[in-house]
């Protein structure tokens, strides 16, 4: 509307995208290849903010997030009920800042933090889902880190997935706030960098971030010569394109430099104002809004671990219940197979027993024959006896045939005997036989039997159910007393918070560190940029983006 402020369109895109935590974020604009920020109290259809540039051609109009995010608390517990938007914006902001080298990134961290940007966009990692090259499309590196070891993209998804595969467990949220954890301490990470020259008119960067305000040597964004922490600045003002900083401790010179444009002071000034009072906000006491945020944010996350607990005791009860179910499909198998197996040993007796049944069969035949050819041979004998021999020679020749015809019918009354036992060891053979048969089919009843009760209780299984020109610090609205209990209180909170958090990156540093030396044998050294120098220099001297600061301070 005509009469609105900028404020009213700010509210506006905050209900709209359902911000709560509003001095996080800025609505910004480019003109004429300069970044500028909405003014709150001036009109929007003004030529202060000139806004036919914002939708037409030459200039864009975005929500960003101030990069002024908490380097000495937890980072979740400066979010609210309404974290997970501004999570997400933020990580994919910095995702592309990374990307695209606006953000220098060490190698091994940009795989650390590859692994959590999939974590967040995948879930929980499945070797049967996520199979090799899944991560082929994605763009997770960026490209001086791919190009400076000769590393396929198969090598460099391989590292990536086993990070991925530690993460298990993480919700999207939890995946992006990680990530922004990692991503605060790179040296470049929410540092806005103007060129600048001092009174002798040397080319420098001044850098403003959420700690204070730093000056670079044009070649080296890594490492401040200079800085000047929020709490020790007393007040900063322009004139013109002159930019002034005035110390808090009076020994100290005055520092002025002068930038390209009036514009580009306007723009620092800015900065300055938004940073200094996120630095003020932490440091005073909650207010009841973000006590309640606050409260709000730790009661959805003790519901989002109950949540997950349930989830996890409903996966491993299926996993059983899978595992049963498979269990009893492989008895189930083993006892088709012992089915067959009986099946086949009773035909095998079956055949076994027919076989001896004919055979017995015979024998009996052949002793029945035999004992006919005995009877022949004693009618004979008898027939002979009583036959009269009237010569001695015919009595002798008679007494020889009788004597054979003895032992014949002797030799015969043998071999019927034998026969006759053969015979019955034949039938006992093929009773023992019939009764093997007998309990091959009673076996083979049992088995049947099991096997129904067994896909009865699979098919039971189975069925689971699935469920301004001039700005001064030191102003009585933003003073605070740290002899104060509460800002001693807060104060001791920060450390303690500290602490833990340094105790947590520990792990995390021993990681990278692994993977650099794991790595460092692949590099290809003429490739290296002046910043991976730079990184690599620091790394070697112990120097982190903090304790540097403190140095330079």
């Amino acid at each position: 509307q005509v009469k609105w402020k900028g404020k009213d369109l700010f509210d506006l895109v905050c209900r709209t995208l359902g911000l709560r935590e509003t001095w996080f974020f800025g609505l910004q604009y480019t003109i004429k290849d300069t970044v500028a920020w909405l003014k709150m109290d001036k009109k929007v259809r003004t030529k202060v903010h000139k806004i036919p540039e914002w939708f037409g051609l030459e200039g864009t109009l975005k929500v960003i997030l101030f990069q002024a995010l908490a380097m000495d608390r937890d980072i979740s517990l400066e979010r609210g009920q309404a974290a997970k938007f501004p999570s997400s914006l933020n990580s994919l902001q910095v995702k592309k800042q990374i990307l695209d080298e606006k953000i220098f990134c060490p190698p091994e961290a940009s795989v650390l933090l590859a692994s959590y940007a999939v974590q967040a966009k995948y879930g929980d990692y499945d070797p049967n889902v996520h199979k090799r090259g899944f991560l082929a499309q994605e763009e997770l590196l960026p490209k001086r880190v791919i190009n400076l070891y000769q590393m396929t993209p198969e090598m460099w998804e391989e590292r990536i997935t086993a990070w991925y595969a530690e993460h298990r467990g993480r919700a999207r949220d939890e995946a992006e706030m990680e990530y922004l954890k990692i991503a605060q301490d790179l040296e470049m990470y929410g540092v806005n960098y103007f060129a600048i020259r001092n009174k002798k008119g040397t080319e420098l960067l001044l850098g403003v971030d959420a700690l204070g305000l730093h000056i670079y040597d044009p070649d080296n964004r890594l490492t401040p010569k200079i800085s000047f922490p929020w709490n020790e600045i007393r007040n900063i003002s322009y004139s013109d394109k002159e930019f002034t900083i005035k110390p808090l401790d009076k020994k100290i010179d005055v520092f002025k430099f002068n930038s390209s444009k009036l514009r580009v002071n306007k723009l620092i000034l800015q900065l300055c104002i938004g940073n200094h009072d996120l630095f003020m906000r932490r440091r005073k006491a909650d207010s009841l809004e973000v006590q309640q945020m606050k409260a709000q944010a730790r009661e959805e996350k003790a519901r989002k671990q109950m949540e997950r607990q349930c989830l996890a005791r409903e996966k491993q009860m299926r996993e059983e219940a899978e595992r049963t179910r498979d269990e009893l499909e492989r008895r189930l198998m083993q006892l088709k197979e012992e089915a067959t197996m009986a099946n086949e040993a009773l035909m095998r007796s079956e055949e076994t027993a027919d076989l001896l049944a004919e055979k017995a069969q015979i024998t009996e035949e052949e002793a029945k024959l035999l004992a006919q050819k005995a009877a022949e041979a004693e009618q004979e004998m008898q027939r002979i006896k009583a036959t009269a021999i009237r010569t001695e020679e015919e009595k002798r020749l008679m007494e020889q045939k009788v004597l054979e015809a003895e032992m014949l019918a002797l030799k015969m009354a043998e071999e019927s005997e034998r026969r006759a036992k053969e015979a019955d060891q034949l039938k006992q053979d093929l009773q023992e036989a019939r009764e093997s048969e007998r309990r091959a089919k009673q076996k083979l009843l049992e088995i049947t039997s099991k096997s129904s009760y067994t896909q009865s209780m699979n098919s039971s299984t189975t069925a689971l159910p699935t469920d301004l020109p001039s700005f001064s610090l030191i102003s009585e609205s933003l003073s605070f007393d740290f002899k104060d209990t509460d800002m001693k209180r807060l104060s001791m909170e920060i450390e303690k918070e500290k602490v833990d958090y340094m105790e947590k990156s520990k792990h995390l540093q021993e990681q990278l560190n692994e993977l650099k030396t794991e790595i460092e044998v692949l590099k290809h050294k003429e490739r290296e940029t002046a910043l991976d120098i730079l990184h690599n220099e620091n790394s070697s001297r112990g120097n982190s983006k903090h304790n540097t600061i403190k140095k330079v301070s």
